[in-house]
């Protein structure tokens, strides 16, 4: 059972340095926790009580090699994004709440003359120094080879890969992934699975091998409904760098939603959509399903907050993108 912090279910982004701190985010989410109520989604006086669990999910996606910020050239995105600047921001939200996971969707890699030069090598050895807890793999994930991709997550990761629907039994990323993984935050405990889109015809065969693409929906279908079910998991996350949405029968984070049962929030990449609002849809138990994505190249990081009532019954959450930029 839910309810919805802010209208419409999302609060505008906020200045970095102007961090959400607990007080104003049950301020602000107690203010507007009646303007969207949708079937089985419940209003919970008590979720307001001292006695609650909050969880910070912090997120990107389509990072793009882009380590420094765009130039201050006059052009759309002048100035904004930069590695330095989303870490200082990770670190002023980790010092204001105990419990942060820290997710990526994919496409790391490509972009910039880093990845050119370096592999991938800068990428991953920032992303570990951030404290990334995990990311999927995107398409340009594999732009190095997928052998390039195994080395680079061995000698410079810190975090898993979770990804469900590649199968990389025949090649060198077999004991390289995981399917999925489950991080306790205090009494919370989250899953996390992931699922990457179709390879054929986006990426030259030599680059992916022999990778089997696996059916997305059943893959994630199966993997939450052992982290919800199995592992009892009090919010489950699928990373997805299928794409937000497509005007044709090809997979997207809409389908993956509606065809799925027991993920919770869907953190989705590739088509670089910047989300003002999240999406809520019915999956096929008619639960609700939370999608968000943040664009691309670390102009934004998401944030999604998440609180539990003492007896986990009930959850309020707010989602929001915070601009990277001075």
């Amino acid at each position: 059972m839910w309810t919805l912090g802010s209208k419409a279910g999302f609060q505008k982004p906020i200045k970095p340095g102007s961090m959400l701190t607990r007080r104003n985010f049950l301020h602000r989410s107690a203010a507007a926790s009646s303007a969207l109520m949708l079937p089985h989604w419940v209003k919970s006086n008590s979720i307001f009580a001292e006695e609650i669990s909050h969880l910070v999910i912090l997120h990107t996606n389509d990072v793009h090699s882009r380590i420094e910020p765009f130039p201050e050239d006059g052009s759309r995105n002048a100035g904004q994004g930069g590695a330095a600047r989303r870490a200082k921001m990770i670190q002023q939200i980790r010092d204001e709440n105990e419990h942060v996971l820290l997710l990526d969707a994919g496409d790391i890699f490509q972009g910039t003359p880093y990845f050119n030069f370096f592999l991938g090598e800068l990428e991953f050895k920032l992303m570990s120094a951030m404290g990334y807890d995990a990311a999927t793999i995107g398409n340009h994930d594999f732009d190095g080879g997928i052998e390039n991709l195994e080395k680079q997550l061995r000698e410079h990761a810190d975090f898993p890969m979770i990804i469900s629907n590649y199968q990389f039994d025949d090649t060198i990323m077999h004991d390289r992934h995981i399917k999925r993984k489950v991080f306790q935050r205090g009494e919370l405990k989250i899953g996390v699975t992931g699922v990457g889109i179709a390879l054929e015809g986006l990426v030259p065969d030599a680059l992916y091998g022999q990778t089997q693409y696996l059916d997305p929906i059943a893959q994630a279908t199966e993997q939450a409904d052992i982290l919800k079910h199995d592992e009892k998991c009090d919010l489950v996350i699928c990373l997805s760098h299928l794409g937000y949405k497509y005007n044709s029968s090809k997979v997207d984070d809409h389908q993956l939603a509606q065809n799925s049962r027991s993920i919770d929030i869907i953190i989705g990449g590739h088509t670089h959509t910047f989300m003002n609002q999240p999406d809520y849809l019915r999956n096929r138990d008619g639960q609700t399903v939370i999608v968000h994505q943040v664009g691309w190249a670390g102009i934004r990081l998401g944030r999604i907050d998440v609180s539990f009532e003492k007896n986990k019954k009930g959850k309020c959450v707010t989602c929001e993108g915070l601009w990277v930029k001075e």
